[in-house]
């Protein structure tokens, strides 16, 4: 039995979402089975209805810690928004932790979606279907997604009321959060089936393969292609590229807390270039942290270090006007990174390892001499050797004494060879051992213990 979660502020959307709940029992999906809807009320005074399933009372009073109910109704707005969002995350939690939860829907104007889409970001993994039907859906959605998969629809008008037209909206968002949900359960079971019982009846379950975290950008796309070719077919493992955005870095970090990843190949470490200068596309001041913290094989590089990302090239601060700019596409403009600023972020990456790495042995560096990016290559708009070298030697200096064994390779991070030898020192970290015939490691690849 599929079970979909919906959250709802029911003292201003109560129509509104039981029309939501009526549409996801409808018997127009009886063919996918039979759904359990879990109705909770999340708003910020108490509305009696027999189709809730936990009231906005029990919800206060179970996961809160006001000692007074009452003095929700003096709260801002605001304020009521994070406490109402805190309860229904303890609430959500406890729900998925229990297991059984396949889906997690909600419908709401900005107060409503700023709740629903906390509770989602913290309660629910990644992987479960989320959904929100939002009037904001349309807009910056970053602040509302973060790194998770949520999914949104614009509800085009608002959620007021009923009409036609949201009726129709309302009821594409039950539809397309019943088919993630039964498509989830179904995923889960045959998940579960072939860790039981293998692939085929009577076959022994295939060992689960190792999860390498790889860290990509446009400028080292070559490179990560290679990796997760020469990988996946080398080795038993299999690879998750994330996109170093900002939010996939924060995504990448956020599976490691979770247990999901198994080794991390960070080739792409650029958001510390946005964290420390002000770009659009900074993953937050704990980037590389996780990854260390949880003493994972963690093989880092420099990739794309030679640049900060922002919007078209008018939107650029006028602070950074007169500096080395490329438009790498019509809504992305970098900026070159000065010889000062280099050596500012090989002294922040050593300074992460240091304080972090709780087993330095398993973090190892390698360093692309030849070029950080496609476009840091000599010739390039971005080549800058002094630059670089301050990179470098920062990285270097401050890593000395930690036994953290770094490699200085001449060639740039997007030849072959690079992307072959990274990938075999991260194998070596990890201790991992091939399904078949061994590949030969490159001639250039120092042993290490």
């Amino acid at each position: 039995m599929p079970h979909i979660v919906l959250l709802g502020t029911l003292d201003s959307k109560l129509k509104e979402i039981l029309y939501l709940r009526e549409q996801i029992l409808s018997p127009l999906y009886q063919g996918l089975g039979e759904f359990k809807v879990t109705l909770i009320d999340c708003g910020r005074s108490p509305v009696p209805d027999q189709a809730v399933t936990i009231c906005q009372s029990e919800l206060v009073s179970r996961y809160g810690d006001l000692d007074d109910p009452l003095k929700l109704s003096n709260m801002p707005r605001g304020e009521v928004v994070k406490f109402m969002a805190t309860c229904a995350t303890a609430c959500v939690r406890d729900l998925v932790k229990n297991g059984g939860v396949h889906g997690i829907i909600s419908a709401g104007g900005t107060g409503g979606t700023s709740l629903t889409s906390a509770v989602m970001r913290e309660a629910a993994p990644i992987g479960m279907p989320k959904m929100i039907c939002s009037t904001v859906a349309s807009g910056d959605t970053g602040p509302i997604v973060g790194e998770t998969d949520i999914t949104m629809m614009y509800s085009v008008v608002d959620i007021a009321g009923s009409n036609a037209l949201l009726r129709n909206v309302l009821g594409n968002a039950a539809g397309a959060m019943v088919g993630m949900a039964a498509a989830y359960e179904k995923f889960l079971e045959a998940e579960n089936q072939q860790k039981l019982f293998g692939t085929e009846e009577g076959s022994m379950p295939t060992p689960p393969k190792k999860r390498v975290a790889v860290t990509m950008f446009g400028v080292t796309t070559p490179c990560v292609d290679k990796v997760r070719e020469y990988l996946e077919r080398e080795y038993p493992v299999e690879v998750i590229v994330f996109h170093a955005t900002g939010h996939g870095g924060r995504a990448m970090e956020r599976l490691v807390e979770e247990g999901r990843i198994d080794a991390v190949l960070d080739i792409t470490t650029t958001e510390l270039c946005d964290l420390m200068m002000g770009g659009n596309m900074s993953a937050g001041p704990t980037r590389l942290e996780a990854a260390l913290k949880a003493g994972l094989p963690n093989v880092l590089s420099l990739g794309a270090t030679d640049m900060v990302n922002f919007g078209p090239k008018g939107t650029v601060p006028e602070k950074y006007k007169e500096r080395n700019l490329f438009e790498h596409n019509p809504t992305v403009t970098l900026m070159r990174t000065t010889e000062e600023e280099c050596e500012k972020l090989g002294a922040l990456i050593a300074d992460k390892v240091k304080k972090y790495a709780k087993e330095p042995k398993k973090v190892q560096i390698r360093i692309p001499k030849g070029g950080v990016s496609m476009i840091s290559t000599p010739e390039g708009p971005f080549a800058d050797d002094l630059a670089d070298m301050a990179l470098f030697e920062a990285l270097k200096r401050g890593l000395e004494g930690t036994g953290v064994f770094v490699v200085e390779d001449d060639r740039d991070i997007n030849s072959d060879g690079f992307a072959v030898a990274i990938a075999e020192q991260l194998v070596q970290v990890m201790a991992v051992r091939t399904r078949q015939k061994k590949a030969k490691p490159p001639d250039d690849l120092p042993l290490f213990g």
